[in-house]
């Protein structure tokens, strides 16, 4: 299967969590295709002064690959880090976090979901 630049299912979320701005999220799987496995495979793009607020994960973890741009990162012990391109942001199960794009450019990054254990 291949599936093209363009044709994956998009949608913007919003002030999400709380955020400024809006998050643009591209899904370049399903969870049937990846076997309900976690919720979501994803490329985020936001732009300059958007973000995805503070928020905890239980029962599953969040990984973040920056692809470009630049964003401040705060984990649940209030810690701040620039991260970008190349650098990749781990969530564990008990962890928050929040992201907040900055410089010029637009924030690109690949984002996954995965469960802690098989859903029931």
């Amino acid at each position: 299967m291949v599936r093209r630049e363009g044709e994956y299912r998009r949608e913007r979320r919003p002030q999400y969590r709380g955020a400024p701005g809006e998050v643009l999220v591209e899904h370049l799987l399903t969870p049937e295709e990846y076997f309900h496995k976690g919720r979501l495979f994803a490329r985020c793009t936001l732009q300059p002064g958007s973000g995805v607020g503070y928020h905890e994960h239980h029962g599953e973890m969040e990984s973040f690959y920056i692809l470009s741009g630049q964003a401040q990162v705060t984990d649940e012990k209030g810690n701040c880090c620039l991260v970008g391109p190349g650098d990749t942001l781990v969530t564990s199960s008990g962890e928050g976090h929040s992201i907040l794009a900055v410089g010029d450019v637009p924030l690109v990054y690949l984002a996954v979901i995965l469960f802690q254990h098989d859903p029931v």
